[in-house]
């Protein structure tokens, strides 16, 4: 088995791209999938978050991708909005080198009018939730006779999430000699069903995780009644040095409880829940990605898909009722050779829970006692818990459909006019129509004042903090 993407038939713009993103050996998932699908293979891939198969499936579908004509070419189905947009963006930056490829997010959140247009005026990659694509399906304005290809990345997720109707409406609407590939982290009865119903001949991979992956996230468990939760979780993140936490619990009545009383204390927290819209969900993750947030909390469904560099810790406030579940929360730490931290708070009745885990994982989470804090020493615990983020966010009117890079908005702010220093700037994500921009709080203002005033590729745009 190939171990490195210089041995795989891909071609020279797309090992240039990975060159420059510093991809060196391939993942496990990606070496026993990348060659059957660049073969057209149909394919069901069993792997855990984080695994590396975003790439694994759009590099395929890059290279056998025709750029000639304006109309899709391959459709990935994904159960979450956010989702959906995270694996848009690893398209786009894996593609970069593919001039005029245009990737569309065809999920709710935003006008549907929009996405029309954007259809009109031609597409070779939808990436989508079931229920909008079909919507479009519907309208007849998503076209899918030259689909070639067609990915159902988190099947599982979008079964368990009641779409397993509009997947199979999806599936019987696309041209029958076509690659259909699912990537799940589970193989119910349920997606053996639609394998045979709507695959021919695949093959099967499944990626186990790896004895040294589980090593590398150290796991303990805190014991705390249910009215004793919320002290415990101040206690816990004032003890455990982090730069940033994810916080999960089950219901979105407890996350904006835990939300409050964070930023209450001093803390700089975002929440993640199925209620908030697009705009708003688009602003909380790039906030928290970017360290403008320190800590975020969130649901399950709503952190589905999320990827977050140097994520230093992850809270389970609430356990979840599927030891599969617990799996993918912690994966999110610990990642490129960094030792994680996941810490469970788990009461008297949700033992179990924590047997279901040690079963499934083969790992004994480490029991930890939390000691009593005496009445001097509460301040002192307020203090090291209140610690702000470095970081502020700007939000600059233009984005990608006005021609707009991060390098234009790095110039801008490191050139003669900005005067900063690329050490002030972090990370910088460019949406459809807008863009946020990481920069020092210490000299935020300065920033936003100095981009406002000034110009980026010669035009001018209205930039604001995003509070």
């Amino acid at each position: 088995m190939e171990t490195e993407f210089a041995a795989l038939s891909l071609s020279d713009e797309l090992l240039a791209v990975v060159a420059e993103l510093g991809f060196e050996r391939l993942t496990p998932v990606q070496a026993r999938t990348i060659p059957a699908l660049l073969e057209g293979k149909d394919l069901v891939g069993q792997s855990r978050t984080g695994s590396g198969k975003t790439a694994a499936f759009a590099l395929p579908i890059l290279q056998r991708l025709p750029l000639g004509a304006r109309e899709v070419g391959a459709l990935v189905l994904c159960p979450t909005r956010e989702l959906s947009a995270q694996v848009a963006r690893e398209i786009r930056r894996l593609g970069r080198r593919h001039a005029g490829l245009t990737v569309l997010v065809l999920a709710g959140g935003e006008p549907v009018g929009r996405q029309i247009g954007a259809l009109e005026k031609g597409v070779h990659i939808a990436v989508g939730t079931p229920g909008r694509v079909l919507d479009h399906l519907r309208r007849r304005t998503l076209r899918v006779h030259r689909v070639a290809t067609v990915v159902l990345d988190e099947a599982d997720r979008m079964l368990d999430m009641g779409f397993q109707e509009d997947m199979e409406k999806i599936l019987k609407a696309l041209p029958p000699a076509r690659q259909t590939v699912f990537f799940s982290a589970t193989f119910p009865s349920s997606i053996e069903s639609l394998c045979q119903k709507h695959q021919r001949d695949p093959v099967f991979v499944k990626v186990e995780a790896e004895p040294e992956q589980a090593r590398e996230i150290r796991q303990l468990v805190v014991h705390a009644e249910q009215e004793q939760k919320i002290g415990a979780l101040r206690w816990v993140l004032a003890t455990y040095s982090h730069e940033s936490a994810l916080i999960f619990a089950n219901l979105k009545v407890t996350v904006a409880e835990i939300a409050k009383v964070l930023s209450e204390a001093g803390v700089s927290t975002g929440s993640l829940h199925g209620d908030l819209e697009q705009y708003d969900r688009d602003k909380v993750m790039a906030k928290f990605r970017n360290a403008s947030t320190r800590v975020l909390v969130a649901t399950d469904v709503a952190a589905r898909g999320i990827d977050i560099e140097d994520l230093d810790l992850v809270v389970n406030f609430d356990l979840p009722s599927q030891p599969e579940v617990y799996v993918h929360r912690i994966g999110r730490t610990g990642r490129a050779g960094k030792v994680g931290l996941a810490i469970s708070l788990r009461t008297e009745r949700e033992q179990l829970k924590v047997d279901a885990i040690e079963h499934l994982t083969g790992v004994k989470l480490q029991v930890t006692e939390r000691e009593a804090v005496p009445r001097g020493e509460k301040a002192v615990l307020a203090r090291a818990l209140e610690r702000d983020a470095k970081m502020a966010t700007l939000r600059i009117s233009g984005g990608r459909k006005e021609k707009l890079r991060p390098g234009d908005i790095l110039g801008a702010l490191t050139g003669e006019a900005g005067g900063l220093s690329a050490d002030d700037i972090g990370k910088i994500e460019i949406h459809d129509h807008f863009a946020y921009v990481a920069v020092k709080k210490s000299i935020s203002r300065g920033a936003q004042q100095s981009l406002s005033s000034g110009r980026i590729k010669g035009r001018k745009f209205n930039v604001t903090f995003e509070d």
